[in-house]
């Protein structure tokens, strides 16, 4: 883990996997995970020649609270890790929740990013057009609700996950998640973001569902791949194809047969596809 202090005194922890010389990559994780989470396998890393780096957003595991944050927040803290790192241009993706956070990053930083990917990402609260909520789960639904009504609800809300009333994830998503490789980095990716408590997943339910997020991902000018699940519940399909259809230069893959998760599969693909070059914007380091 390193560790970076932003110029506002809080830290932020990074991580960094793969090659180290390869093709930069910033990951913005899902919700409630952290900078642990990722591809499963490393390997794949090694393969494509990508140097993955992730960092738990404010309030996960070894990141500082910044209670009341928006996911337009999260462009200033990546342009400040990847400056400390000497990056000067590369692609960036993000799974679930984390898919927002990196279209903020590229809606603000747009001469910073190469490509962007999303996968099984969610539109915002206030998309014009889109039923927010259908097709939704109802624990993500109860989060949605929650989140209408400020922190505090959700702050009670996720306190109260694990009772008996709460309902089960979907079959689909059980089925991924008892993959071992898996279910192994979940565990431990999951256990390192509420390490310190519940304020990092609190501040994300509250930016991603309850707030105005900062940009209009109309506003996004770089080449934008989307991947969605058709049978997701977490996150309906009709997410990303509201996404495709405001980005401008987005293209939607939908998988008719997966759910939320995925994503995992899905990854390597998006990977290969965000360091491709073959339009001759390539990824570089420092200037």
């Amino acid at each position: 883990m390193r560790e970076l202090i932003t110029e506002d005194r809080r830290t932020l922890a990074m991580e960094e996997w793969g090659d180290p010389t390869g093709t930069p990559v910033v990951y913005l994780h899902g919700s409630p995970m952290s900078r642990l989470a990722r591809y499963p396998d490393d390997s794949l890393f090694h393969e494509l020649g990508v140097r993955l780096i992730t960092y738990d957003r404010p309030g996960f595991g070894g990141s500082t609270p910044r209670p009341g944050r928006r996911v337009i927040d999260a462009a200033a803290d990546v342009a400040a890790l990847t400056a400390a790192l000497g990056l000067q241009r590369f692609a960036v993706f993000g799974v679930s929740g984390g898919g927002p956070h990196a279209m903020a990053f590229a809606a603000r930083y747009p001469e910073r990013v190469t490509r962007l990917g999303a996968l099984a990402s969610l539109a915002p609260r206030d998309a014009a057009g889109l039923d927010w909520t259908a097709g939704m789960s109802e624990g993500n639904r109860r989060s949605a609700a929650a989140a209408s009504t400020g922190r505090q609800a959700v702050m009670q809300h996720l306190a109260n996950l694990g009772t008996a009333d709460f309902p089960p994830l979907p079959e689909i998503e059980q089925a991924v998640l008892s993959r071992p490789d898996i279910s192994a980095m979940v565990g431990a990716a999951f256990a390192e973001a509420v390490r310190p408590g519940l304020d990092g997943w609190v501040d994300d339910v509250t930016a991603l569902f309850g707030t105005e997020w900062g940009f209009d991902p109309a506003d996004i000018r770089v080449p934008v791949r989307i991947w969605h699940g058709g049978l997701d519940t977490l996150v309906p399909p009709a997410h990303g194809e509201w996404l495709a259809a405001r980005i401008p230069a987005a293209t939607l893959i939908k998988k008719a047969d997966a759910g939320h998760g995925g994503h995992f599969d899905a990854t390597p693909a998006m990977l290969a596809w965000l360091i491709d070059d073959n339009d001759g914007e390539a990824c570089t380091p420092g200037s």
